[in-house]
């Protein structure tokens, strides 16, 4: 295998509002805030669990379609997931969907942006 050409630094989520938008995701999946990266157009999570950074970036455009890249996130109670993540401003999306390995939840965060819990059967 050969080397790779870049190593991941971050995720970034383009948004309207990068400061309520970083609050909700830091809930969710955890991380502290930059300090040095506080604006109305950028906010920069550090010490995120797995993903290391998460940036949020104001965009002039809103939202018009689903998103082809969205975050998984492991659960070990998929209800235990979703009602606080409503509770910060998340929405569902349809029922939860069984599949071979395990079970998993569309939602939506404030903006929009999809993402899905998954409970795995490994985890059961």
């Amino acid at each position: 295998m050969s080397k790779p050409l870049a190593e991941p630094l971050a995720v970034t989520i383009d948004c309207a509002d990068p400061g309520a938008l970083s609050r909700f995701w830091m809930a969710i999946i955890g991380g502290t805030v930059e300090p040095e990266t506080l604006s109305d157009n950028w906010v920069g999570l550090h010490d995120v669990p797995v993903l290391r950074h998460a940036g949020f970036q104001r965009v002039p455009e809103g939202k018009s379609q689903k998103n082809w890249v969205h975050l998984d996130l492991d659960v070990f109670d998929l209800q235990q997931a979703v009602s606080p993540a409503c509770s910060c401003g998340a929405s569902v999306v349809g029922d939860v969907i069984e599949e071979p390995h395990g079970y998993f939840q569309v939602m939506r965060d404030p903006e929009g942006n999809e993402f899905c819990f998954i409970l795995r059967k490994r985890n059961l």
